[in-house]
């Protein structure tokens, strides 16, 4: 299964956590310092929430889709670069207190794409 990741840059993690709670009716999945996800299954998203300077508005930081597997992610990048987008593979990364592997590609806008997998928790 896929779903689409949604990564915000927030000012006051702690009130993001507490509004994201009321409007999706879940718990955080994850918190650590300067850090939440919530994982959703109606509609499927992962939103991620990395604190940001304070005072500042909210902004996309990235977006992303979760992957089932590495091979889906591998799949992803060649089909990726095999319709001529640049790619930046990483294999084994640690990320978002995670161990992940996936690949980044940029659209028009400069906005940052993520195809990934969750290998385990960091």
């Amino acid at each position: 299964m896929s779903r689409v990741q949604l990564a915000l840059r927030v000012s006051d993690l702690d009130a993001s956590v507490a509004f994201y709670r009321r409007v999706f009716g879940v718990e955080p999945a994850k918190v650590r310092p300067g850090y939440a996800n919530f994982v959703v299954a109606d509609p499927p998203l992962k939103l991620v929430l990395v604190e940001g300077e304070p005072d500042r508005p909210t902004a996309l930081d990235h977006l992303g889709v979760e992957m089932a597997g590495t091979a889906e992610v591998h799949a992803a990048t060649a089909r990726l670069a095999g319709s001529g987008l640049e790619t930046r593979v990483e294999d084994g990364t640690v990320c978002c207190h995670a161990l992940q592997d996936k690949v980044w590609v940029r659209g028009p806008g400069a906005e940052s794409w993520e195809f990934y997998t969750v290998l385990a928790d960091a």
